[in-house]
């Protein structure tokens, strides 16, 4: 599959962009080149270029940046060990002392604690913004702002962005949109065809997608925006093994019927949570009363696998029903083919507590995986009681 593989439809691309059969033994799946450096050929004489060093540059890790590069439809795309040292190289190649840049009001904690207890003392500032208010998003805007950050549906609180709307925005004042597409995946939306300039991912999550490896990833059409990045993860060195870009490979081929899957659940979680009477308020994008149901509608193909929602009876009863599922294992992260449920406010966003992030003590938040959407409803109602 070479340069004309935007034709193909995105299950073949998931299964065939960047992994092509070995030529030299034939293997159709891309080998895993666990090794550190490599032979040249006369000294300076790498092959294909850039095999010299595995932080450099790695067979295996180039297999996966083609192929998640296809699935966004990017010119380029870069592996990252983890979504945060994706995050952090990519402030870092854009911001400098002075600048500054826009926030979501329902950031994933990580990134908030990133901006506000690292780049902060490197005389960054940020503005906590609703980026589902168009107008609210404009006037956070300052001449020194360099990025607006979204999430769209956001962490935890599904919240919803027009990501064309924040482009035009963003590009009015010569700044970059960046979306954080961990939640949706690319199966479910294309931020850079909705006129974004970076996409940030998490392939901890929904793209490796068995919980077994740590990862992150940006892909851009930027090429000076791409050597930049590349220059600071050479530096730095935040790459992920050889290993690790395998399993990552090996989870983006069924993305597309994983997906369907957590929708499916997904829906039924979020239909049984709302009609349940110690539920207060249920948090999913594929509701119709949600605030960005349209918007969702519009730019995305389905509503992903987060449900989010409060417990009537507050903090203590959120608490009991994360530590009383049978199937929803409590934990963090998500993404996962398991179900998994967690209590932000103690868990994943423990660093916003006191700020304008801050999310409900009362807020369950539950990755629902691909096991049968009957059981895991079953499951939620006994917690529930």
């Amino acid at each position: 599959m070479g340069d004309d593989a935007a034709r193909f439809g995105f299950e073949t691309r998931a299964i065939h962009a960047g992994q092509q059969p070995d030529p030299r033994t034939g293997a159709v799946i891309v080998p895993i080149y666990q090794t550190s450096t490599y032979a040249q050929d006369g000294v300076g004489g790498t092959r294909e270029g850039d095999y010299e060093y595995s932080r450099t540059a790695n067979p295996t890790r180039t297999a996966l940046e083609e192929a998640l590069a296809s699935l966004e439809g990017a010119r380029h795309g870069l592996a990252f060990a983890s979504g945060m040292a994706a995050t952090d190289a990519l402030l870092r190649s854009v911001l400098r002392p002075g600048d500054h840049l826009v926030l979501g009001n329902d950031a994933y904690g990580g990134t908030f604690r990133l901006i506000d207890k690292v780049l902060t003392q490197w005389g960054v500032e940020y503005t906590v913004a609703d980026l589902s208010r168009v107008d609210e998003v404009r006037a956070a805007v300052r001449p020194e702002t360099k990025l607006v950050w979204c999430e769209s549906p956001s962490n935890p609180l599904l919240g919803i962005a027009d990501l064309a709307a924040l482009a035009g925005i963003a590009h009015e004042a010569g700044a970059k949109l960046v979306v954080d597409n961990t939640f949706a995946t690319p199966y479910l939306q294309t931020p850079l065809e909705l006129g974004a300039d970076v996409v940030v991912h998490s392939t901890t999550k929904y793209l490796g997608g068995h919980s077994d490896v740590v990862g992150g990833a940006i892909l851009t059409n930027e090429d000076e925006l791409r050597e930049k990045l590349f220059f600071i993860r050479n530096s730095a060195g935040a790459v992920p093994g050889a290993f690790d870009a395998w399993l990552t490979l090996r989870g983006i081929k069924t993305l597309a019927v994983r997906m369907e899957r957590h929708c499916d659940n997904a829906e039924l979680v979020a239909e049984a949570l709302s009609a349940h009477p110690k539920v207060t308020k249920v948090f999913y994008p594929g509701l119709e009363d949600h605030p960005g149901h349209e918007t969702a509608a519009k730019q995305m193909r389905r509503f992903g696998g987060m449900v989010s929602f409060t417990h009537a009876d507050g903090e203590q009863a959120a608490l009991d029903v994360a530590a009383n599922t049978e199937l929803f294992i409590l934990a963090e992260s998500l993404g996962g083919i398991e179900s998994l449920i967690e209590h932000p406010g103690r868990m994943t966003h423990a660093s916003t507590a006191g700020s304008t992030l801050q999310v409900p003590a009362e807020l369950v938040r539950l990755s629902v995986g691909i096991e049968d959407g009957a059981d895991l409803v079953a499951d939620l109602r006994k917690a529930l009681g």
